[in-house]
C-alpha cells in the first residue's frame, strides 16, 4: 500500500468551509467509485481552520499522475471537482490532483 498526503486552502468564509465540510458528509456513490476504481483504497480529509489535510492510501501499483488523470475522466468525477473548487479557491476545470499539494514524507515511526 502506498500513502499520498496532501494539504489545500479553502476559501476564507464560515459559510463556504461549512458548504465544503457538508459537501464531504456526503460524497457522490459515483466519485467514492470512482476513486476505488483507480486503486485509491481509503482516503481521508482533515481540517483546522481554512487548512485541509488529505491522506490517500492506495494500492502499490497507484501511478500518481496517470491514475488521477484516469479518475478526472470518470462519470460525475468532474462535475464534483467543479463543485468543490468553489470553495478551494480554485480554478475548477483543474483536476483534483492539480490543486492539492503534495507533501513530503520526513518522518515514519515504523522505518
Amino acid at each position: 500500500m502506498k500513502t499520498y498526503c496532501q494539504t489545500l486552502e479553502l476559501v476564507n468564509d464560515p459559510d463556504v468551509i461549512r458548504r465544503y465540510c457538508d459537501a464531504h458528509k456526503k460524497v457522490w456513490p459515483e466519485v467514492v467509485e470512482g476513486m476505488k476504481q483507480v486503486g485509491i483504497v481509503d482516503m481521508k480529509i482533515y481540517r483546522r481552520g481554512t487548512h485541509v489535510f488529505m491522506i490517500c492510501n492506495t494500492t502499490d501499483d497507484f501511478d500518481w499522475n496517470k491514475d488521477w488523470e484516469r479518475l478526472s475522466k470518470l462519470p460525475r468525477q468532474a462535475e464534483w471537482e467543479a463543485f468543490v473548487a468553489e470553495c478551494q479557491g480554485r480554478d475548477p476545470s483543474r483536476p483534483s490532483h492539480k490543486k492539492w499539494r503534495l507533501m513530503e514524507k520526513i518522518f515514519d515511526m515504523a522505518q
